[in-house]
């Protein structure tokens, strides 16, 4: 898949998944590579990223497989954000199916 396509889903994707619980980093790598091809190291510097401009805040928890985990939990700014990107992508996706089905469509494979 195109490496632009994927940065651009990665942030809406790991915003998405936090909204309805708390995640720890692998987790959230674990979840979106069953469904996206990614790299364990694209996702923990959009997270250092996203907790620094308070999309997040962090807490440990202790763990029964080993040492303490970071979670990682949405905030109201970050779930202000998740929407407002939320909404860009369905406009944007809305669109380019719209030029795709209007230059080579679907059935031309």
């Amino acid at each position: 898949m195109n490496v632009q396509f994927k940065k651009g889903a990665l942030e809406l994707c790991v915003l998405a998944l936090l909204d309805k619980k708390d995640r720890y980093g692998y987790e959230l790598v674990q979840n979106i590579s069953s469904k996206i091809a990614i790299s364990e190291g694209s996702v923990y510097p959009l997270l250092r990223r996203l907790t620094k401009e308070e999309y997040f805040t962090t807490y440990l928890q202790e763990s029964q497989e080993g040492p303490s985990r970071k979670y990682y939990q949405l905030t109201e700014k970050g779930r202000s954000h998740l929407y407002e990107l939320r909404d860009e992508w369905q406009q944007f996706t809305k669109g380019v199916n719209e030029i795709i089905k209007e230059g080579v469509g679907y059935d031309k494979g």
